[in-house]
């Protein structure tokens, strides 16, 4: 029996074709809107005939009828097919459905290639991380960093190719302070011993000097002007600067496994930025206002009296002009399809104005408008709920917060498994440590705000990183215990249909991975995976409480094998793709 990876798909397909059948050309206009369904009625539901009978005043349920009637016979043979209410078709894959899904996505390859037709041939460039050069990584960063590199790999996952940009802020007015401080006030020992911690506090006493001083004032402007100038000293201060925080960013991004094709600063957008101001003014869209030049959109609710400043008025470019040569770059040098950038959520407006502009600036140019992105973030709070920070009220530091997840997630390990050898704890710990950090920030909805609390990311209950890592060894177990692997075949061959309850409620969840990628990616929001993953180890712990799996008969065994197997397989898959290691045991 052939069964396609997207069941919910596949049928949306079956059911244009069986309103062409049955409504004649009028069934162009069916919108079927299949999803899944609430378990008590089925596995998927179609919802369009309601709107569709109600526009041309006919009896929905006769309408779903007709439908029914002229579905293929293939769908019949996998499905029970109902009506439910006025007009509501439910779709309930029988057991024997249920195994050939199970048999024929195997493997991580398998669920790829079936999910690799989602967006195949589809071009993606996703800016995310961004941060700015000569400060430290701080807990702010983190959602930004774990979002993206999450969109990335689901979205690649599912058939795109994924460019995957750092736009770093490596250019602009603080860099005059900064050479100022670098050439004034460095401690040469502690910029050997901690570089990035050492221009941060260059940074600030620079800073706070020009405030008092207006002679260190006009001395900082100077040295930027050195710079944007091309003095051959500044600019070598600028790369080594720059380089330094590129070695810190990447020890970071290291340990979190996540990584770039491309780094380009803000600064690499320079010589590009004449275009984009005779362009568009050219093209009638940008004016000169005050001295600056600035694109109106009074369409826009918001915007009607707020100027979209891609100019200064002293001649200076700014987030807006850099932003508007990169969005050219990416669609003129990377051809993307699609672009997607991550930023909290203070940035949409900005966000808002370049899209409006771009659009109208490549409309009248003739360019391919790409499809556009602005996935936002809220911010993490302290258990106080205000903005999480350190005793001295400076923002915690991640490279001290994945520090602290560590040796707290080392001290739970030593504490449950004292036995185990120190490096083998210390191994795990890094697991479990780094990946709760990063699953309770996937977890939330992304638009939220959400309290960061050790006891609550570190617990083995509820929706956590560690009871999910704990699920995967749950099940290794099991097989460990018979010396069998997992995703050997010859472990599941002979498996029967799922029969008892348990054994059908845990395949009908296995089967949802399909439409649960979807969702996820068509909303750029991992914690839809989250969800789905802790409902799956739920759904699982359900069957292997009710039902032996170490049984005589071979053809019951066998299958409650094959149940365990693609449970671990659909875990391992799906917390990978968030960016977590899995582990053998724990």
């Amino acid at each position: 029996m052939h069964v396609s990876f997207d069941i919910a798909a596949d049928l949306d397909l079956n059911l244009k074709d069986a309103a062409l059948i049955s409504l004649g050309p009028e069934g162009n206009a069916f919108v079927p809107e299949v999803r899944p369904a609430d378990p008590r009625h089925g596995d998927f539901q179609a919802n369009g005939v309601l709107g569709y009978a109600k526009a041309r005043k006919l009896n929905p349920r006769a309408v779903a009828e007709q439908i029914v009637a002229a579905l293929r016979d293939n769908t019949k043979v996998q499905f029970e097919v109902t009506i439910a209410g006025p007009g509501f078709i439910n779709f309930k894959l029988k057991p024997a459905g249920l195994l050939a899904w199970l048999q024929t996505y195997d493997s991580a390859g398998h669920l790829r290639t079936g999910a690799s037709e989602f967006y195949k041939g589809h071009h993606n460039l996703v800016d995310f991380s961004s941060p700015n050069t000569a400060k430290q990584l701080h807990v702010g960063h983190v959602r930004g960093m774990v979002i993206g590199e999450a969109i990335c790999r689901l979205l690649e996952f599912c058939g795109a190719k994924v460019t995957r940009d750092n736009h770093i802020g490596d250019w602009g007015t603080q860099f005059g302070k900064l050479i100022w401080g670098y050439k004034h006030l460095r401690n040469d020992a502690a910029l050997t011993s901690d570089p990035l911690e050492e221009l941060e506090r260059l940074y600030k006493a620079a800073d706070a000097a020009a405030k008092e001083t207006p002679a260190t004032l006009d001395a900082a402007r100077a040295e930027l002007v050195k710079l944007q100038s091309g003095d051959a000293e500044n600019l070598a201060l600028w790369k080594k600067i720059n380089a330094i925080s590129s070695d810190a960013f990447q020890e970071i991004y290291r340990k979190l496994g996540i990584r770039f094709d491309y780094e380009y600063g803000e600064s690499f957008y320079n010589d590009k930025l004449q275009q984009v101001y005779k362009e568009l003014t050219a093209a009638g869209l940008a004016e000169e206002s005050q001295g600056a030049l600035v694109v109106f959109h009074p369409e826009h609710p918001r915007f009607k009296t707020q100027p979209f400043i891609i100019r200064k008025s002293d001649g200076a470019s700014n987030y807006a002009s850099t932003d508007l040569a990169t969005m050219l770059y990416r669609v003129e040098h990377f051809k993307a399809d699609t672009i997607i950038i991550l930023t909290d959520t203070r940035q949409t407006d900005h966000f808002e104005q370049l899209w409006l502009t771009t659009q109208k600036w490549f409309a009248k140019t003739g360019r391919t408008v790409p499809h556009f992105e602005h996935v936002t973030f809220g911010s993490i709070l302290g258990e106080d709920g205000k903005a999480i920070k350190t005793r001295s009220g400076d923002p915690i530091k991640l490279k001290a917060l994945l520090a602290e997840a560590e040796e707290r997630a080392f001290a739970l390990v030593t504490e449950k498994s004292p036995d185990l050898p120190e490096a083998d704890r210390r191994d795990i710990a890094n697991a479990v440590g780094i990946g709760a950090v990063r699953y309770a920030d996937l977890s939330q909805n992304r638009s939220s705000d959400y309290i960061f609390a050790w006891d609550k990311i570190l617990s083995f209950e509820g929706n956590t990183a560690p009871y999910l890592l704990y699920a995967v060894t749950r099940v290794r177990s099991i097989f460990r215990k018979l010396g069998l692997d997992a995703y050997d075949p010859s472990v599941t061959a002979g498996a029967t249909a799922p029969a008892t309850d348990a054994e059908i409620a845990l395949a009908r969840k296995l089967i949802g991975f399909a439409s649960t990628l979807r969702l996820t990616t068509t909303q750029l929001r991992p914690h839809f995976l989250c969800t789905y993953l802790h409902e799956l180890a739920g759904e699982f712990s359900t069957f292997y409480a009710a039902d032996k799996v170490l049984v005589d008969d071979p053809a019951v065994r066998a299958r409650r094998l094959l149940l365990s197997a693609r449970t671990l397989l659909i875990l391992e898959t799906g917390l990978n793709l968030l960016g977590l290691r899995t582990l053998a045991r724990m």
